[in-house]
């Protein structure tokens, strides 16, 4: 019997959020505390924190404790790609997962099943893009508020 994990109650502006941060990381050349990141990206504090320790746990960003600490990335932007950011959010809870049986033969878990397929799809999409590119695509956003970073430095 083999189980799989699907995902539940995904929420994408966690996602939106995660993405924020790490543009702002990568264009960022400081360390950057989680009250600088949640005044940029506009979310509670608490959030940013919880999206922060995804990120860590994902190897995406690490933190340096102390006075000066702060977040930074472990990898450059264009090695980030938003598959990584959207399976490193949906997976720091396990209360946003539910074990199913793949075997089990009732009409929601065949509909709980094409829903894992349908993630599992665009996680790949996801894949082919990463936060480089997003952040040329916003570069504008992105240049227009990088004096906001001086600011909080």
């Amino acid at each position: 019997m083999a189980t799989i994990n699907v995902r539940k109650n995904i929420d994408h502006r966690r996602l939106m959020i995660a993405v924020h941060v790490i543009a702002w990381l990568a264009k960022s050349d400081c360390l950057m505390t989680s009250s600088s990141i949640s005044i940029l990206v506009n979310a509670h504090s608490v959030v940013v924190r919880r999206i922060m320790q995804a990120l860590m746990n994902a190897g995406i960003v690490e933190s340096k404790i102390g006075r000066d600490g702060g977040y930074f990335l472990r990898e450059p932007a264009d090695k980030i790609t938003l598959g990584d950011v959207y399976s490193a959010i949906n997976t720091c809870g396990v209360e946003q997962e539910a074990e199913l049986d793949a075997s089990h033969s009732d009409d929601d878990s065949c509909i709980d099943f094409i829903f894992y397929e349908i993630e599992q799809e665009t996680i790949n999409i996801l894949r082919k893009y990463t936060i480089s590119h997003v952040m040329k695509q916003y570069d504008i956003f992105l240049y227009s508020s990088s004096k906001t970073i001086e600011l909080l430095k």
